[in-house]
Formats: C-alpha cells, sequence, structure tokens
C-alpha cells in the first residue's frame, strides 16, 4: 500500500536524522525510487509534520534528514463509541474510522454482541497499533488514536461514560431526532461522542440508557447499513455538518 507520509517514532528521531529500513525503507527506494536531495513527507507519531531530505542510501536502508515544522490540524475531535463488530468489519472501521479523524474509541460490550468477539487475534495491541498506523499514513495525520476495550455494557455506561467530555449522539434506525437535527455548533475543536450500535441495532434498554445520559438519537433513514458503512458515513455528514456550522 502507498505511503502518503513515513510516520516515524519519536526515538528513532536522533539528532535531527533518522535511519529506515524495511517496509518504509523499501516504499523509499522502489516505490519513490528516491535519490540524494530527495524531500518527502514526514511526520513523528503525536508529534509534528514536515520534511525528510534523503541524507544517504545504502542496499536496504535510507538516512533522512529530518525538519519538523507544524502540529496536525484537528478541527472537530470525535471519539467513537461502538459496540465491537465482527474481527473482519473491526480491522476495516478501525482503518476508515482513522483517516476519517476519529481521536478516541471505545469498543464495548453490547447485547447483541458475541462474547466470542472479544477473544480474536484483532484485538491484540499490536495488530490494532499497525491498522491505527496504516490509516494514519493514509490520511496524513500522526495522532495515534486511543483503543480502549470494554467488556461489559453497564460498568462503561454508568462508571466511564460520565467522565468522557464532549457532546453525545447516538445512531438508531428508530430514533426520532435526524441528522439535520444535530446540535453540531461548529466551535473550534468541538467534541463528539458517536455511539454506533451493533448489526441488529442497540437495544431499547442500551438506546435508553445513552439518551438518559444525555446523548442525542437521530436516525439516518429506512434503510439498514452495515456498521462499516454507517461509520463512514457517519463521520463524513458530522464533518460536513460542522464545517457547514464552523464559527
Amino acid at each position: 500500500m502507498p505511503l502518503n507520509l513515513l510516520l516515524l517514532d519519536p526515538k528513532e528521531v536522533v539528532s535531527g536524522e533518522v535511519t529506515l529500513t524495511g517496509r518504509r525503507a523499501e516504499h523509499l527506494l522502489k516505490v519513490l525510487r528516491v535519490a540524494l536531495g530527495d524531500s518527502v513527507r514526514v511526520g513523528v507519531i503525536q508529534g509534528k509534520l514536515g520534511r525528510g531530505r534523503v541524507l544517504a542510501i545504502a542496499d536496504d536502508s535510507v538516512r533522512l534528514g529530518v525538519e519538523l515544522l507544524h502540529e496536525p490540524v484537528c478541527t472537530l475531535e470525535v471519539e467513537l463509541i461502538l459496540a465491537l463488530p465482527r474481527p473482519i468489519m473491526l480491522q476495516r472501521i478501525l482503518k476508515q474510522a482513522t483517516v476519517l479523524g476519529v481521536r478516541r474509541f471505545h469498543l464495548i460490550r453490547s447485547r447483541r454482541v458475541e462474547k466470542s468477539f472479544f477473544h480474536s487475534p484483532v484485538l491484540a495491541p499490536d495488530k490494532i497499533r499497525s491498522i491505527l498506523v496504516d490509516g494514519m499514513e493514509q490520511a496524513m495525520d500522526t495522532w495515534l488514536p486511543e483503543v480502549t476495550i470494554h467488556h461489559q455494557f453497564k460498568p462503561f455506561i454508568e462508571d466511564v461514560l460520565p467522565g468522557i467530555p464532549g457532546l453525545g449522539l447516538i445512531a438508531h434506525p428508530d430514533a426520532a431526532g435526524t441528522l439535520a437535527g444535530i446540535p453540531v455548533s461548529g466551535e473550534i475543536q468541538q467534541r463528539l461522542l458517536l455511539a454506533v450500535g451493533p448489526e441488529g441495532g442497540w437495544s431499547d434498554h442500551e438506546l435508553q440508557s445513552f439518551v438518559e445520559h444525555g446523548f442525542y438519537g437521530f436516525t439516518m433513514g429506512s434503510r439498514i447499513l452495515h456498521v462499516d458503512t454507517a461509520v463512514v458515513s457517519l463521520l463524513s455528514q458530522l464533518q460536513l455538518l460542522y464545517d457547514l456550522r464552523k464559527r
């Protein structure tokens, strides 16, 4: 997969230089076909974006001089509360939601989530990080999203959710609200908490629990979407709504 941004770990950059091997060096040598003096886009994870100038080339490594110039821009901060989907679907959602700017993920248990999903190898920290980094490289962003796994619904709702700031939104086919009625203000760095349920939807109790915590319930219409499609559609439309109302 093409790399739109070379992501660097802060520990890799020493005295303004970094030596790359493996996948990143192969991309520079075989895809970009860099030469001495060429410049490529780089970013430090959880840090700044900038340029890397090719200082030396070997058979399997490339040494860059790194200049970090500016912070990544994020005017809308979204935390995704997601009823844990099937593993193959989770991989797609983690990557695409990262591309679309989600800052934090809460993977939770709901009544219609199979317990076996929580034992998937996809939830291994190294696997999750790899998926998120793919999304960051695609979007040219240095923010590594946080992923928290919650094995029970009630403790999440009662103990965790009250401590998460932001405007709560919950998508559900039978909700009374609509996208047009979402109270997004357009304030700089507004924080949204978007809750998306499983394929079968939230149970009545789960939906009511979110509403009691101040979440605005809304529907996307009469068509029932797969969860990965719904997440991408919702994030895109929320960003558009935010941009239209931006102050």
